[in-house]
């Protein structure tokens, strides 16, 4: 292949090197550039008649310099003029999209963490409460130490007594469950260090329901301009202080790495206007539920639940819009083929089309996305916290509070530290509801431990179904999510069963733990089935 190479000198050579992987090629990489310095170019590129690295020697490099060392902290002055002109000046956002930075938020709340997580497009990565013990209190600073929980003088004298509690009661149930799963899965001819480590896993997974939602977690973020700035309006709109004081630290640190692509956010007239509009939409649905009557609480503990609300689409929609790509004609002609098959030349094409798929990550193309699936689901909020990672899809959730109820795992039973998990669901809910009436809404949900359960729906199109059931539904993942997995999975085959036999990798295999919860899944099913109760029966008042 030939392609156009364009010529250097000696000086400009020293002045690109530093900063592209090659002067010859016609792709390249940018390298110990400041994010915002990468961002311009690009934003400027799309004017611009000549080549990336042309443009940065007529426009750019005087900003920059003739050494390999990373940018420190400046922006460079055009760069800076170029986002306050077409940025902040014209409101063109895509030019946030063309840098980002990886931000470290360290001992967050896991309600933060669903705070930090709601945006879309950005790359997360999170301690895991599955594979981490907190049975050991950590160096507070001052000579102090305590349990790893979210402190606030805010929150009363109460507020750190119960924790220590609960988590007393998770450190002293972690040797007995541990020594449980030992005798209940013995070793085989694993290696001894593998053995050991799935026990302890073992523990750590059946106790995880204690944790509080307090317990402190790390993030790490890679997002563009554009996320993060959404995420720090999120974050100083919210009605948790510690999500603001958060939002606030985040935004001193982007601010020395990429200034101009989060100035909008402290600018009165404009992140002002946006935190303002955002806490008013809050407000105003706060406002509207609680004139329906909607907002009233009520005590229940009909276990976990998983009902397809509704669904988008057939699966002959569905082939139309796969063959569309690779046709000549509109879709309504295609549509009309398609109507003259019949259910079986239907399921065959369906199958046909996806393949051979050789794994799970061998998914059909966006045909799928025409068809679409509303799931409403109570589950514990620990595996809340892991399904609600799935971004692309969309996930509305209401707020955690002990109303659904808690359970409590046999294993427990038989590890003999079933009372002690149970009294520490207790002192979890007396304490939410201390705060509750104390007007601390925004926060009593600390208190509560990751075992109780919380509503959320998802709406997702066909191929996130595929993404994520397949996922979910592995052996290795926890027992809670794998339930909801499954259960979806089946409600998926009930409607359309060609889509869901493409789904081959969703693992349905059992074991106790998972048998009960989908036991009590399918048994709330054939309840609404039968007419006995409803997907959205517990939001109504108990008057």
């Amino acid at each position: 292949m030939h392609y156009p190479v364009e010529k250097f000198s000696s000086e400009e050579k020293a002045l690109l090197e530093p900063h592209f992987s090659n002067l010859d090629l016609p792709v390249f990489a940018l390298t110990n550039l400041p994010e915002t310095i990468k961002g311009a170019l690009f934003a400027r590129y799309s004017r611009y008649p000549g080549t990336l690295r042309r443009l940065y020697l007529e426009e750019f490099a005087q900003d920059v310099g003739a050494d390999d060392r990373p940018f420190a902290g400046q922006e460079g002055k055009r760069a800076a003029e170029l986002y306050e002109r077409i940025f902040v000046g014209y409101g063109d956002d895509s030019i946030a999209q063309v840098g980002g930075a990886h931000i470290a938020c360290e001992w967050v709340s896991n309600i933060l963490t669903k705070v930090l997580q709601r945006g879309r497009l950005a790359a997360y990565l999170e301690q895991s409460t599955r594979y981490i013990a907190y049975d050991q209190p950590m160096e507070m600073g001052d000579g102090q130490s305590g349990y790893r929980y979210y402190r606030s003088e805010d929150l009363g004298s109460e507020f750190p007594e119960a924790m220590d509690e609960i988590f007393s009661i998770y450190s002293a149930a972690l040797e007995p469950t541990i020594a449980w799963a030992a005798e209940r899965f013995p070793r085989g001819d694993e290696p001894e260090k593998a053995w050991e480590g799935s026990i302890r896993a073992k523990a750590l997974d059946l106790l995880r329901g204690l944790l509080p939602a307090a317990t402190l977690s790390h993030v790490g973020m890679f997002a563009s301009g554009q996320a993060y700035e959404q995420m720090l309006l999120r974050m100083m709109a919210s009605p948790l202080p510690e999500a603001r004081e958060f939002g606030g630290m985040i935004l001193g640190e982007l601010g020395k790495v990429i200034p101009s692509f989060v100035s909008r956010v402290d600018r009165p007239e404009r992140g002002g206007e946006w935190i303002s509009y955002l806490s008013a939409r809050r407000e105003a649905a706060e406002r509207t539920a609680a004139r329906y009557g909607l907002d009233s609480r009520r005590r229940t503990d009909d276990g976990p639940t998983v009902e397809l609300l509704d669904f988008r689409g057939s699966e002959r929609e569905l082939l139309a819009a796969s063959l569309f790509e690779e046709s000549s004609v509109g879709e309504a002609e295609i549509r009309r083929k398609v109507a003259e098959l019949d259910d079986g030349e239907v399921a065959a094409s369906i199958a046909e089309l996806v393949g051979d798929r050789e794994n799970r990550r061998h998914r059909p193309g966006r045909g799928w996305e025409a068809v679409g699936y509303r799931f409403e689901v109570v589950s514990d909020y620990g595996a809340f916290r892991d399904l609600q990672r799935h971004r692309m899809l969309t996930c509305q959730w209401q707020g955690l509070t002990p109303d659904l109820g808690a359970a409590v795992p046999e294993e427990l039973v038989e590890a003999g530290v079933s009372d002690e998990y149970s009294r520490a669901l207790d002192i979890s809910a007396s304490e939410f509801d201390r705060l509750h009436s104390e007007g601390l809404a925004s926060a009593a949900p600390y208190a509560l431990c990751l075992g109780y359960r919380i509503r959320y729906l998802f709406d997702l199109n066909a191929r996130e179904a595929m993404q994520m059931i397949e996922l979910r539904s592995g052996q290795e993942g926890h027992p809670s999510y794998r339930a909801v997995a499954q259960a979806m999975h089946d409600q998926i085959a009930a409607v359309h069963p060609s889509i869901a036999r493409a789904m081959e990798y969703v693992d349905t295999s059992s074991e106790p733990r998972l048998e009960r919860i989908l036991s009590e899944i399918r048994t709330h099913h054939k309840r609404v089935e039968a007419g006995l109760d409803s997907p959205a029966s517990d939001l109504r008042s108990a008057g």
